[in-house]
């Protein structure tokens, strides 16, 4: 029965996105869900959002006296921030570009876990791409992808920022530039997008990348979470966000979230083949040889810890007003402000 009112109560959120994220004024919605209750709305299956699935399937959520309501994928981050203005969701799991779009319309924006600590967004292309080779300088990497076709997942989402940002660090304009084409977030989609040439190059989520390259129809090209941008790295990117509205009415649930969202980050950094089989539950249909690439990764840009850092914040910050994101951001003090101590 909860499942299936908190199934309703998101599509009651959704249905009111083109007036709710167009009306900064209007007022906010409490929670629609139960004492004890978080519906928690996602963007997709990316690997941001493995420590949910971690917290989830070993029962840490249950364990904390959280029972999980409802958990949709809603596909682009402004659904996402619509459900959570209309109370119809409690937390969004999105990246920090869909916090701080958030946070244009609604000043209770909070950001309350950090789930990935590097850019995990890759530009991937094809193997009949011509352009400079992986010893080349990151300018003339990004001057090749002028004049072509891009897939991202829709506007206003983090893999069209990180194209923005390139772009814009080379004197262009992602938007007259190249053509950019929503393929929304389906794995399915990107690949097949890639595959039959609709798009010269993608700018996708992990597993994308990996899952290109075990089926042979593309490698990475430039990859902020190895290091190719220097300005990017340690950058705060997957987050859980949601309102002050929303947590002043879940604040007990928010602090047993946070008790399994730590759980759960411990089992990913502990043993490597526990790590490599939750990834490989989380991402059943995922080529073998794309989850095998995976791991070393995660160790990487997982945090230990859900807590959501000054430094990693600031360089995400910056990233977003140097690109034009956004004029102005929260400072961290405001975004971290209102939460329960992790225990």
């Amino acid at each position: 029965m909860t499942e299936r009112l908190g199934r309703r109560s998101v599509l009651k959120g959704l249905a009111a996105v083109p007036v709710v994220l167009a009306a900064g004024g209007c007022a906010q919605r409490h929670s629609t869900t139960p004492p004890g209750v978080l519906n928690i709305g996602q963007i997709s299956n990316s690997v941001a959002f493995l420590p949910l699935f971690v917290a989830e399937k070993n029962g840490y959520f249950t364990q904390e006296g959280i029972t999980l309501g409802d958990r949709p994928r809603l596909g682009t981050g402004a659904k996402v921030a619509a459900a959570l203005k209309s109370g119809s969701v409690d937390l969004g799991a999105g990246v920090i570009t869909d916090a701080f779009n958030l946070g244009k319309i609604d000043e209770g924006m909070r950001i309350v876990s950090s789930l990935v600590t590097e850019y995990y967004v890759d530009i991937v292309v094809p193997p009949w791409f011509r352009g400079p080779t992986d010893s080349a300088p990151i300018e003339q990497k990004i001057a090749a992808l002028v004049g072509k076709s891009i897939g991202i997942t829709g506007p206003a989402s983090g893999t069209e920022a990180l194209v923005t940002y390139l772009f814009r660090s080379i004197g262009r304009n992602a938007t007259t530039d190249s053509t950019l084409v929503n393929l929304g977030s389906a794995t399915t989609s990107a690949i097949g997008a890639l595959k039959s040439r609709r798009v010269d190059a993608l700018a996708f989520f992990q597993p994308i990348a990996q899952q290109a390259a075990a089926a042979k129809v593309g490698s990475v090209y430039i990859s902020p979470a190895r290091g190719d941008v220097p300005s990017l790295r340690g950058a705060l990117h997957g987050v859980v966000f949601s309102t002050k509205k929303l947590l002043d009415r879940k604040h007990d649930e928010l602090a047993g979230f946070q008790r399994a969202m730590q759980r759960a980050l411990d089992d990913i950094h502990g043993d490597p083949k526990k790590a490599r089989a939750l990834l490989g539950a989380y991402l059943k249909d995922s080529n073998p040889a794309a989850l095998d690439a995976l791991v070393p990764i995660l160790a990487k840009e997982v945090p230990a810890s859900p807590a959501v850092e000054r430094g990693p914040y600031d360089i995400a910050l910056k990233f977003h007003l140097d690109s034009g994101l956004i004029k102005k951001g929260p400072e961290y003090a405001a975004v971290v402000r209102d939460l329960p101590p992790l225990a």
